[in-house]
């Protein structure tokens, strides 16, 4: 099959298109929530890397992620400068600098695949390497240096028909769907063909009818569930005069809702370490949670008294105890890669920011009769981490502290990338953060109910249960492996008996 030769946008003109492309892609996710804009994004990129040099459209890709990295993760500067007390000029610069450097894997990927395919993009290359290209970056981004998969594009179709693939292959293969969608629109405006616009039509159509099966099934009685917001101003948190006025404020608040199943506060409600509260505040709320029948998940600190390391923790309180230690660290918020940074600038000397993960195979919390999947913070953006308790666990729970981030576009995204994490395993999830977006959200991944941000507030809903598994969930990413693979090929024995 022959694709019209379409002349590239050349000199700056394109290097602009690229840059809009990734500056608007953002809009695609929370809080505007505006889905078709991820593939418009990609089908300007993807034009932008017509009839070009590798070299240009490694520099090409670079514009594409520094406008969609410099404005997605912009929230990084509000965490450094306001948070990590750091200058306007030293907060501006770590955020370019980190903004830069997720920009580079954008950069590497235009000019590989100029490398592969030069000149003229084909049919096959637009719906065959390109969007196993873009996995290729999703994935790798999610692991290099401890990972950072935020802005994934699968993330950004949970409102729209593309949402319904999300529990049978899960965000990265809905991502492919994304880019083959932006490269069959682009082939089909080069050919003025609509062979290609009616296949794209007709995976969107797919995606739209698989909303309406049940993957899984309810288990057991509902789960009367009430989770409490303090709202404790970030830069007082951790101070030891602040701490009475804590312990205080999330006991009091509960009192009121003895009546619930399970209570959850979020990470890090009680700023002190579990061996400084057993004895006169875990153990007679524990005996008030006993008397009424109620379990509570929330977090602290937890101090080995023998290693000295600590970590960042959920604790049961009720019938049966116990903890689950976050495994899965964020590097500059729970530790510092490099302890000689310690000193150089505020922001590298955050309280609690030398924790220990946690071992990889703990055993699953039981609270209100249920096996419970939890995620700390920044966990739940790991797909496949959270797959590691299912399918034992019949509801999940994420519990986050949003203060760092201010009046950004992180909780917004953060609660997005949770909201993904139901819709793929099935489950309803119980969200508690320390200053919103708390929420209950259903196993289809649709908000429930919600706090306002800013707000002291507790959030009371009935959770059903669930149990069975969702395609992704029994075959986790083994087909997405498989299809890309088959997709390779394809595109390597057309490229082959094309140019022979």
């Amino acid at each position: 099959m022959q694709t019209e030769t379409v002349e590239g946008i050349q000199g700056w003109k394109g290097s602009a298109l690229a840059l809009l492309a990734g500056a608007i892609m953002p809009l695609a996710f929370a809080p505007f929530y505006f889905f078709p804009v991820a593939v418009l994004s990609l089908v300007l990129l993807f034009a932008s890397w017509q009839q070009v040099t590798p070299r240009q459209a490694a520099w090409r890709g670079w514009l594409f992620g520094l406008g969609m990295f410099g404005v997605g993760v912009s929230w990084i500067f509000v965490a450094i400068h306001v948070f990590g007390q750091s200058g306007l000029f030293l907060a501006s610069l770590l955020t370019f600098i980190f903004v830069a450097f997720l920009a580079l894997y954008l950069a590497v990927l235009g000019w590989g695949i100029k490398k592969l395919a030069p000149g003229q993009f084909d049919c096959f290359d637009l719906v065959l390497l390109l969007p196993v290209a873009w996995l290729g970056f999703e994935l790798f981004k999610a692991w290099f240096l401890s990972g950072f998969p935020w802005l994934e594009l699968g993330i950004s179709q949970i409102e729209g028909p593309l949402a319904g693939w999300t529990p049978v292959i899960g965000i990265n293969g809905v991502s492919v769907l994304v880019a083959l969608t932006a490269g069959g629109l682009l082939l089909s405006w080069q050919k003025r063909s609509w062979q290609w616009f009616v296949a794209v039509l007709a995976i969107w159509v797919g995606g739209q009818a698989l909303k309406n099966i049940e993957w899984t099934q309810p288990v057991g009685e509902p789960i009367k569930t009430a989770i409490v917001q303090g709202n404790v101003p970030q830069n007082i948190k951790w101070n030891p005069e602040q701490l009475v006025n804590t312990l205080a404020l999330y006991q009091k608040t509960t009192q009121a809702y003895w009546d619930n199943d399970l209570v959850v506060w979020p990470e890090n409600a009680l700023p002190a370490f579990y061996h400084q509260l057993e004895n006169f505040y875990l153990n007679p709320l524990r005996q008030l949670a006993l008397k009424n029948n109620t379990d509570i998940l929330l977090g602290l600190p937890v101090q080995d008294v023998e290693t000295q390391q600590y970590y960042n923790s959920m604790m049961l309180v009720g019938e049966k105890q116990g903890f689950y230690h976050k495994r899965h660290l964020v590097p500059f918020g729970d530790y510092v890669p490099f302890e000689w940074l310690r000193g150089l600038i505020a922001f590298f000397n955050l309280p609690m920011s030398s924790f220990a993960p946690g071992t990889i195979n703990q055993p699953l919390l039981q609270a209100a009769g249920n096996k419970v999947g939890i995620s700390i913070c920044y966990e739940d953006v790991f797909s496949t981490e959270v797959l590691q308790t299912l399918p034992e666990a019949t509801l999940l729970v994420n519990v986050t502290n949003n203060a760092w981030y201010g009046d950004s576009f992180a909780p917004h995204q953060h609660l997005q990338i949770s909201r993904s994490r139901a819709l793929e395993t099935g489950r309803p999830l119980v969200r508690s953060t320390t200053n919103g977006i708390s929420a209950f959200v259903d196993h289809k991944g649709q908000i429930q109910s919600e706090t306002p941000q800013f707000e002291q507030s507790v959030l009371t809903q009935t959770v059903q249960p669930r149990q069975g598994e969702t395609p992704y969930v029994s075959w986790q990413r083994w087909p997405i492996w498989l299809m890309s693979l088959f997709m390779l090929l394809l595109w390597a024995y057309y490229r082959q008996k094309n140019s022979g």
